[in-house]
């Protein structure tokens, strides 16, 4: 079998069980078991496959037809233009988080002139990293920054860990295991969160690829969603320094109430909603 054969295998397996974006799955799981780039695999379509190729991508197509994330089939996920391991160990990190990253770089933009008449950098604080998607884009836009990376999961941080050595930054990046702010040994300027924000009751209706294959303790935010952010916001005060920022990441219908949360426990900070491309509002992010 050749690749364009098993291209075409593959995306006929999946599509037949109803797998959207078929195409693009199917060139993954290809791409990585004969070790290809995209360009490889589309300027070779005669080039056969060993039969250890083949198993293995037989392999791959039936965890998948099983609800398998593709991501953590592959063992990768491109976040912000940047690729990251990625295994059960921790969520897959999802396209909409890039916002944080955004608009954490804005701040720090607009932020810089505040830090010219100190002599210590940009502090930022990645509370919940799993595999440290959010804090090590950071790290590479902002190389003069320090990053503190915390997560309660020690399995987590070890694939930051492997992350951060990968793109050879781990001197850069302090990771920390602990609760939310607990582990902080300073304030920050920038207070970044993609915490579980999932209602308990609403766990069960999500999708089996989510449900039964990702991380339950990255997913669950108690009743309503809201006890992780809830508890961020009210530590957050004492770890954050006067004109610094909190970014959160939000689930939908929960604007308001992290609105409230801000104006009950920081009462003089400034709130804004910016939405994801669904115009959902996606990322409050509180000035102190």
């Amino acid at each position: 079998m050749n690749l364009a054969q098993a291209l075409q295998t593959s995306i006929l397996a999946l599509g037949v069980k109803g797998i959207e974006d078929n195409y693009h799955e199917a060139r993954l799981m290809l791409q990585h078991v004969a070790n290809l780039s995209a360009s490889e695999l589309h300027a070779r379509p005669e080039q056969l496959l060993t039969q250890a190729e083949i198993r293995h991508l037989q392999q791959l197509l039936e965890r998948r037809l099983r609800h398998e994330p593709n991501a953590y089939l592959v063992e990768h996920k491109e976040f912000y233009g940047i690729d990251f391991y990625v295994d059960h160990r921790v969520l897959i990190p999802r396209p909409e988080t890039e916002l944080l990253v955004e608009q954490a770089l804005m701040f720090a933009k607009d932020y810089s002139n505040q830090l010219s008449c100190s002599d210590r950098p940009l502090i930022v604080a990645d509370i919940g990293t799993g595999c440290g998607a959010i804090a090590i884009s950071i790290a590479l836009n902002l190389p003069q920054s320090r990053v503190y990376a915390i997560d309660i999961s020690s399995a987590a941080l070890e694939v930051a860990r492997r992350n951060c050595e990968h793109h050879n930054i781990i001197g850069h990046i302090l990771l920390l295991q602990g609760d939310l702010v607990e582990p902080l040994p300073e304030p920050v300027d920038l207070l970044i969160g993609n915490l579980p924000y999932v209602k308990d009751t609403d766990l069960s209706c999500l999708s089996p690829e989510i449900t039964n294959f990702e991380p339950r303790l990255a997913l669950d935010g108690g009743q309503g969603g809201m006890q992780y952010i809830h508890r961020l916001i009210a530590q957050a005060e004492s770890k954050v320094y006067p004109n610094g920022c909190i970014l959160l990441e939000i689930g939908g219908e929960q604007d308001n109430k992290v609105l409230a949360l801000a104006k009950r426990y920081l009462p003089k900070a400034r709130c804004k909603l910016m939405p994801d491309l669904n115009r959902i509002n996606r990322v409050v992010k509180i000035t102190l």
